[in-house]
């Protein structure tokens, strides 16, 4: 059975998922729906692919799914109309910056029965997918304590900053949701602090360069994440999980897996320097998740909930930076 996909939008993370669609088995990339014609046309030709607008993508009837990789402000509407028309729906993070407008969207989702799945991919991660995978299998007993330590090797441009939502809704976000999964119980509390440490611009802008964020269940389990705006040697991205029998962890992905030895020392090639090369895996992986999720009639394994719960904790750190306490999750859900 194949599923046929419409991509909305054909910036960075549209082209990713269009080579993912258009090297998953089962998968057929069928439109593009981008208002920047050179762009549209690109990737119309790259994939092989129609251009069509949106109005006609909900109208086809030869496709089945789109995939949501416009900006941030359209993706509830999309979800919403999609949901109407009968199309399986996967959204890039977050499904909007607001928590009322996520819920209402959710809403929609469930009043139509529509398949939706949020683009968290870190979790298809093949390294991750394996730390998740010792957990469940019990190698390292109960979890305790979870380090997550993510850093870009540079910030975006200003005007993405602007419109981002800010590092807690645009880039922690994942790390909440990676948190939330091998923690295996939700958090309880937040405890945040920011700085601006790289540019002051950022500043300028309202934003935030630099954090660390402490998250806390309620039997007692933590999860402590770094992150930073700079990391000049490049796309840091590990992971520690301690359990009471043990840890596993994540190391960070290089050029090529060696380690050289000689009389400067030991060194290694450089680390992977952009999200679209480290987790490219995962991207895949996720469209497969997709499919397979729309094929069986099932949830998918990031589901909007999840979406909506990593959201709610990036409110919590907000909270929590702005008045330099702890923050129950449950006083911004309420």
């Amino acid at each position: 059975m194949t599923t046929r996909f419409a991509v909305l939008g054909a910036g960075r993370i549209g082209q990713v998922h269009a080579r993912a669609v258009t090297s998953t088995p089962g998968a057929h990339l069928v439109a593009v729906a981008e208002p920047v014609a050179d762009a549209a046309a690109a990737m119309a030709r790259k994939y092989g692919c129609d251009i069509r607008t949106i109005d006609e993508v909900e109208a086809s009837l030869d496709i089945d799914a789109v995939i949501i990789c416009t900006p941030t402000d359209t993706h509830a509407d999309l979800i919403e109309r999609f949901a109407r028309a009968g199309k399986a729906i996967f959204c890039e993070k977050p499904v909007d910056l607001s928590l009322l407008r996520v819920r209402a969207c959710l809403d929609v989702v469930k009043e139509t029965a529509a398949t939706l799945m949020v683009g968290f991919n870190r979790r298809f991660d093949p390294d991750f997918m394996a730390v998740k995978a010792a957990i469940d299998a019990g190698k390292v007993g109960k979890v305790e304590m979870v380090t997550i330590t993510s850093r870009d090797p540079g910030a975006p441009p200003y005007d993405y900053i602007t419109r981002s939502g800010g590092i807690f809704r645009d880039m922690t976000i994942h790390d909440f949701d990676m948190a939330r999964w091998l923690l295996g119980e939700e958090v309880e509390t937040v405890m945040a602090a920011a700085s601006v440490l790289t540019d002051p611009k950022i500043g300028e802008l309202g934003d935030y360069d630099s954090a660390n964020v402490i998250l806390r269940t309620a039997s007692g389990r933590q999860a402590i994440i770094t992150n930073s705006r700079r990391a000049t040697y490049g796309y840091d991205q590990r992971i520690e999980v301690l359990g009471d029998h043990g840890a596993v962890s994540a190391a960070n992905t290089h050029e090529a897996n060696i380690q050289i030895a000689n009389g400067d020392g030991f060194n290694q090639p450089p680390l992977l320097n952009f999200f679209m090369t480290r987790y490219t895996a995962a991207y895949a992986n996720e469209i497969e998740a997709f499919i397979a999720a729309v094929n069986d009639g099932a949830v998918p394994p990031t589901s909007g909930e999840d979406g909506l719960m990593a959201l709610a904790i990036a409110e919590a750190a907000l909270l929590s930076v702005a008045q330099a306490r702890t923050v129950h999750l449950s006083e911004v859900l309420d």
